[in-house]
């Protein structure tokens, strides 16, 4: 499998994002439903703290990369669901430190919405992996 990424402008990629993602011979695709921060039983966990709930998805997505035999390092798309897109920005270093360590930089969409199913859940991230 080849992926290559394609930025016809630089500043994302400052981000930790690539533009797009154009993946040729790929074998297996993952799609990752929505994972928000919830324990194993699904009881929601760090209600209201952004910070928190940011790593624990992220620690949700990684586990169903795992079941799948695929890391962080396999995501071409993550998109970025929040309640409160200006709680979530000073908290985005947390998500893009974790990508750029696992290599990863995914096309990424962050988008501000008014709830999510759960309440007290601030933070929602769904991803597609390709191996």
């Amino acid at each position: 499998m080849e992926r290559i990424a394609v930025n016809p402008v630089s500043w994302s990629t400052e981000l930790g994002f690539n533009q797009g993602e154009l993946v040729v011979g790929a074998h297996r695709t993952l799609y990752v439903s929505g994972q928000t921060a919830t324990d194993s039983t699904g009881a929601p966990q760090h209600v209201d703290d952004v910070a928190a709930q940011l790593a624990l998805c992220l620690d949700n997505v990684e586990a169903v990369l795992a079941g799948a035999g695929m890391t962080l390092a396999d995501l071409v798309r993550l998109s970025v669901h929040t309640t409160d897109v200006d709680a979530l920005l000073p908290h985005y270093g947390v998500l893009a430190g974790r990508l750029g360590a696992a290599g990863a930089a995914p096309t990424t969409t962050m988008l501000g919405v008014v709830r999510l199913a759960l309440p007290g859940q601030v933070v929602e991230l769904e991803a597609t992996a390709v191996a």
